[in-house]
């Protein structure tokens, strides 16, 4: 089985997106606003909504809550023990930042314990990065000045959740940029930084449940709304149009459904898909945007530039038209200049009628493979390297109940096509319950999950067919222009 550019669906020679793979290294990209700003003053870090801006760096251990909606006598509790899958984030010197379940406060004596074992590893010139104890995995991640750990019975692998680690570590950093947190700890290493994180822990839960229901984060792309390539095009066009004249304008993103619309961008500046999920999680988690004409925020991208925050216009389009825009700047004073802008790209998309496309594809269910003609097939994930970009169909039994299941098969699947010890390009694998088939090329990675009684040759004889269909609906799925201000 060969493939070439001109058979891969999505492919295209520029993306919005920094085309990527879910197993590069997490370092960030070269910093980026100095040079957008031309040399005038670089955007404040200590301005922030999101964050408490007037602190002095004293001591906050007072504070008991971190914003969990349930609290465990871990004296007592076999809920909490039971659990699947922990995350913990504490700083270098073992303050605890944050828990996935329960209260930091009740845990001190295991954060104590995580940080004792880092400390032990690095006096002997080494570094801790998991352990294996029977079905449990411990993961460690130090990305100074906070160490970030997984405890997990899932079955998932050490890459698989280190980068969720990063996912966790980039959402802080999100809230604060790396700058200001690196400051924090020079200042004071016994900082309690739950005191600049207090509301922000929503933000963490519902990116480590996203990443569970997700599979975006599995493949590093993202998933765009079908809409026909002639009405994406016009709604580019009408952002363009509005937003071509103001300055240090950096990207101008349109979503819905946790799906691009589209993206438009400064001319030599793409997105990561990691900072994208970040930019889905905050409007997805927040749902007083919805009650709000609109949302001016400081928001830094971390895989884009985690040294300073851009500022961000968030608003939905319209009362009838619930696509969420976001305008990202590095001018921190421009907000009523944004929100006319805003504005105008709702009236030139009622003019061009655009409006109406969005709702219906909103609104629409996406079709399962069985309604789209194929039968045998359950579920499946195309994506393209290229663009960063991924088509997913509509769930069907026995997934339609249980999308956290199909995730495992997916990381499952993921993880065998790209183990660093054994890598692989093809796989089948049969279960009682279903055939995974796995096919990692050049230009793209395809899994797709069929019934158990499928064979081999049935199998790849229905990739064959499947992937002209994607190819031929390619305009539709996959958001193939790059368009610039």
């Amino acid at each position: 089985m060969t493939s070439t550019f001109e058979e891969e669906p999505g492919a295209t020679r520029e993306s919005v997106l920094i085309p990527t793979d879910a197993l590069e290294n997490f370092d960030q990209m070269s910093s980026s606003l100095d040079e957008i700003k031309s040399g005038n003053k670089t955007p404040s870090t200590e301005d922030s909504n999101l964050i408490n801006s007037n602190d002095n760096f004293e001591d906050a251990s007072d504070i008991q809550e971190n914003g969990s909606t349930t609290e465990y006598d871990l004296g007592n509790s076999t809920e909490w023990t039971l659990k699947k899958k922990h995350i913990f984030v504490l700083s270098s010197a073992g303050k605890p930042i944050y828990s996935r379940y329960g209260n930091e406060d009740k845990l001190a004596w295991l954060f104590g314990v995580m940080q004792a074992l880092v400390s032990n590893i690095q006096s002997m010139d080494d570094t801790l990065k998991s352990i294996h104890a029977g079905d449990t995995l411990f993961v460690f991640m130090n990305k100074k000045p906070l160490i970030l750990v997984a405890v997990s019975k899932t079955g998932e692998s050490v890459t698989q959740l280190t980068m969720q680690l990063n996912y966790v570590f980039n959402q802080i950093t999100s809230m604060l940029t790396l700058t200001r947190l690196n400051k924090i700890y020079e200042h004071r290493q016994n900082y309690d930084l739950r005191r600049l994180l207090a509301g922000g822990e929503r933000l963490i839960d519902h990116l480590l449940d996203f990443c569970e229901t997700e599979p975006a984060f599995v493949l590093s792309a993202v998933q765009c709304l079908p809409l026909a390539s002639s009405v994406r095009d016009s709604i580019s066009s009408a952002i363009i149009g509005a937003c071509s004249k103001i300055k240090n304008l950096v990207f101008a993103i349109l979503l819905g459904n946790n799906r691009l619309i589209t993206l438009v961008r400064m001319k030599k500046y793409c997105l990561h898909p990691a900072d994208l999920h970040l930019i889905f999680n905050l409007v997805q988690s927040t749902e007083s945007l919805k009650y709000s004409q609109h949302h001016w925020t400081p928001f830094c991208l971390p895989r884009f530039d985690a040294s300073g925050f851009l500022y961000a216009h968030v608003s939905y389009l319209a009362d009838d038209c619930q696509a969420c825009l976001l305008l990202l700047t590095v001018e921190r004073d421009v907000c009523d200049i944004l929100s006319e802008a805003k504005q105008k790209i709702v009236e030139k998309l009622r003019r061009s009628n655009c409006l109406e496309p969005i709702n219906e594809s909103l609104a629409t269910a996406d079709e399962t493979a069985f309604n789209l003609g194929f039968p045998e097939l359950r579920h499946y994930l195309y994506k393209c390297k290229s663009t960063a970009q991924f088509y997913q169909p509509g769930l069907a039994p026995p997934y339609t109940k249980d999308i956290v299941k199909l995730v495992e098969l997916y990381k499952r699947a993921h993880q065998q096509l790209h183990c660093a010890a054994r890598p692989m390009k093809l796989v089948f694998e049969r279960s009682t319950n279903e055939v995974v088939f796995s096919w990692d090329t050049k230009g793209f990675e395809l899994y797709a999950i069929f019934e158990p009684l499928v064979e081999t040759a049935k199998a790849i004889d229905l990739v064959g067919k499947l992937l002209p269909w994607v190819k031929k609906k390619e305009d539709r799925l996959f958001h193939l222009n790059a368009p610039t201000f």
